[in-house]
């Protein structure tokens, strides 16, 4: 065989192992920081102690469990920079999903640094606050964490190897819900704290799995309070026909993307369900989105 045919099918082996099999283990966490310097904003919440929530009677997820994180009072960043001989200064700001009840700790968030680290991105797991699923808005909270998320990642870019032109953010369910809300709301919500807040809050791009509760209640558009425009940044969507989490949040913000003339990649499965991470399942192609995304964010200059 041909040592050049050898080498590039070496090579395409190695791609599709880290876009799409996690391993049991996660690499190296570099730094945990906590996201404010005293009391987060507007947090009267009264939580007992943080814990792993997971039962053992739980649904497994491609054959394992996951970790079911709850009680999260005091928000925290964990950063996982991708290995120095790859690393090519995008970083993206992970937002797991859970309902707004608990965190989907490795499924939805160290599963997918490990994923990011491989293509030279550097990941930012973000521990944001929860449960907050009783509150008015349910959403506040955690975009509050995640906007100070992304203002401290640009805060600590030089130290981190880091381009802070190349920010994004990545959420599932109702981690994808803030993520949105962090990547089309325009305003900060909350006062500024420090220094770090001078730094924007606006990610560069957005990916968005199963992104839940986006539509209005009639289900023929967005929520009033989401207005896409033309500044609003590049996004990746996927999402499963029978999500019981509706694809129309999905379908609409497509649209919406669409008509503000914003490039944006959705990718719709007839089946899939909801929950699945990018743990690899035979039968369910859904559970290959890694691989498109990779291909999307290399097409973004996002992996050069």
């Amino acid at each position: 065989m041909n040592r050049s045919v050898l080498k590039f099918g070496l090579l395409w082996l190695a791609v599709v192992a880290a876009c799409v099999i996690p391993s049991q283990s996660v690499v190296a966490q570099d730094n945990v920081l906590k996201l404010w310097p005293s009391t987060p904003p507007n947090d009267d919440r009264e939580v007992g102690p943080e814990q792993d929530f997971t039962k053992p009677e739980d649904r497994l997820i491609a054959g394992r469990r996951i970790i079911k994180l709850g009680n999260v009072s005091t928000p925290e960043m964990h950063v996982y920079l991708a290995p120095e001989e790859i690393r090519n200064g995008s970083s993206v700001v992970i937002c797991p999903g859970g309902g707004f009840s608990i965190l989907a700790w490795d499924l939805e968030g160290t599963e997918v640094a490990e994923w990011l680290n491989g293509l030279g991105v550097s990941a930012i797991v973000l521990k944001y606050r929860v449960p907050t699923r009783d509150l008015d808005p349910k959403w506040q909270a955690p975009v509050q964490d995640t906007q100070r998320a992304i203002s401290l990642t640009r805060a600590h870019a030089e130290d981190w190897g880091l381009n802070p032109d190349r920010v994004g953010v990545l959420g599932f369910s109702a981690g994808g819900h803030t993520a949105a809300r962090a990547a089309i709301m325009t305003e900060r919500q909350y006062e500024a704290v420090d220094e770090s807040d001078q730094q924007s809050f606006e990610p560069n791009s957005a990916i968005l799995i199963y992104p839940a509760w986006l539509t209005n209640e009639s289900e023929d558009g967005l929520l009033d309070d989401l207005n896409v425009t033309s500044e609003t940044p590049p996004m990746f969507l996927v999402h499963a026909y029978d999500d019981r989490v509706s694809p129309l949040s999905s379908a609409l913000l497509f649209v919406a993307l669409k008509k503000a003339d914003v490039p944006c990649e959705l990718h719709v499965f007839e089946s899939g369900g909801h929950g699945y991470g990018l743990r690899p399942v035979d039968d369910q192609p859904i559970t290959r989105w890694p691989l498109l995304c990779s291909d999307w964010l290399q097409r973004m200059g996002w992996t050069e």
